[in-house]
């Protein structure tokens, strides 16, 4: 394991997780800085918080800080980093959080489980079908637990979601959200469907009565609030 301390978060990790690039990342703090931030300018006291794609539990920790433990659930598909993430968490006191090992997917998904591509970086391990990934060296695939996220939805009510699936978003709102869901911080992968998915997204996100907001957008990550 090797441990890491960003905004007084402590994150152990597996050796055979880490990259050169994703420790230079850990320890000059950019790791999810983008994400963190956004959450800081918008989470609330009484929000849900449903994280896809947990990685090592940083902002499920960030974001049980602000909302309770009990009102934060992660998914994550890389079965060492899904027990990393939960150990983390309660390593940082937020052990009343919810982490479940799967892959989201869309609700129109029809298999049980799905392959998951386990790579050297954990940050870039993802869904075999995500193209995102596949150029990245991979030690091995794995069969994960394919979960729905309607179902995770009416498991954990959330009002909030955190979405970083390395280019499975693609088809996560073909169906619309339901309204309770106010905020959505999503990170997008242009190098997995280009333009047209990215306008895919935006438009599938608009149709459910969400659009872009600025505060708290940078790069690669976008949030998007509840139209009023």
């Amino acid at each position: 394991m090797r441990s890491f301390t960003l905004n007084g978060v402590t994150l152990d990790i597996p050796e055979a997780a880490l990259s050169d690039t994703l420790i230079l990342s850990l320890e000059t703090k950019r790791y999810e800085h983008s994400e963190a931030n956004a959450l800081n300018k918008h989470l609330l006291p009484g929000d849900r918080v449903l994280e896809l794609g947990s990685g090592a539990g940083y902002l499920g920790v960030l974001a049980a800080r602000i909302v309770g433990a009990e009102a934060v659930m992660g998914v994550e598909g890389r079965p060492d980093m899904a027990e990393a993430a939960r150990a983390n968490l309660a390593r940082n006191g937020m052990e009343a959080a919810t982490m479940i090992w799967g892959a989201a997917v869309s609700d129109s998904f029809a298999a049980d489980h799905i392959t998951f591509l386990v790579t050297r970086a954990f940050w870039a391990s993802a869904r075999v079908d995500d193209t995102a990934a596949i150029t990245a060296p991979a030690s091995r695939q794995v069969d994960v637990p394919a979960l729905r996220l309607g179902d995770l939805m009416v498991r954990h009510r959330p009002t909030v979601l955190v979405v970083d699936i390395e280019g499975g978003e693609i088809d996560l709102f073909d169906r619309p959200l339901p309204d309770t869901i106010r905020l959505l911080v999503l990170e997008i992968h242009a190098k997995a469907y280009g333009k047209a998915g990215i306008k895919r997204i935006f438009d599938a996100l608009s149709a459910a009565g969400l659009t872009y907001c600025p505060l708290g957008s940078q790069g690669d990550t976008v949030v998007f609030q509840r139209v009023e």
